[in-house]
């Protein structure tokens, strides 16, 4: 038994590398990259709320701006079913500069994003805004949203008094 442990710690060397698949940053940030976006899509279109939720961890973190932290799935699963309430609500949102931690298994990202929903007047507006997610690769090996914030960007130029 121990030459067996012996043989196995020299084979894959003292950090275990045996056990960890090779990490492919450009296949992975692709792979990243298009799960993402299928999420916006399918947050766009409005219609599989448990689709749109199955893109964050069980114990994610959601942070909408001005609004309290929403944790975990059941709170998520009401906020989207929620929002998609709204009359006229829409969202859709592109990623980019995406990095990874050393191990692979955690990532980030930036993103901007357009939220339609009715104004003070009750006519429908688009709103500008930014945004962060940090994904978790899952035990199953699927990527997963861990912590999603977003906010509103700077005003343009053209708008400062």
């Amino acid at each position: 038994m121990k030459s067996a442990r012996l043989l196995l710690f020299v084979a894959c060397g003292p950090l275990g590398s045996c056990s960890r698949p090779s990490f492919d940053a450009a296949t992975e940030q692709a792979s990243l990259l298009k799960r993402d976006a299928e999420w916006a899509d399918a947050a766009s279109s409005g219609k599989d709320v448990e689709k749109i939720i199955s893109y964050w961890t069980d114990d994610a973190l959601v942070v909408p701006p001005g609004q309290p932290v929403v944790e975990g799935k059941a709170a998520i699963r009401a906020f989207v079913a929620d929002s998609l309430k709204i009359p006229g609500f829409k969202i859709h949102w592109v990623s980019e500069h995406v990095s990874f931690s050393p191990d692979g298994q955690l990532a980030y990202m930036r993103g901007t994003n357009q939220t339609t929903v009715p104004g003070p007047n009750g006519k429908l507006m688009t709103l500008p805004g930014r945004g962060v997610t940090v994904w978790r690769r899952e035990p199953d090996g699927q990527w997963r949203c861990a912590v999603d914030i977003w906010n509103d960007p700077p005003p343009s130029p053209a708008a400062s008094p």
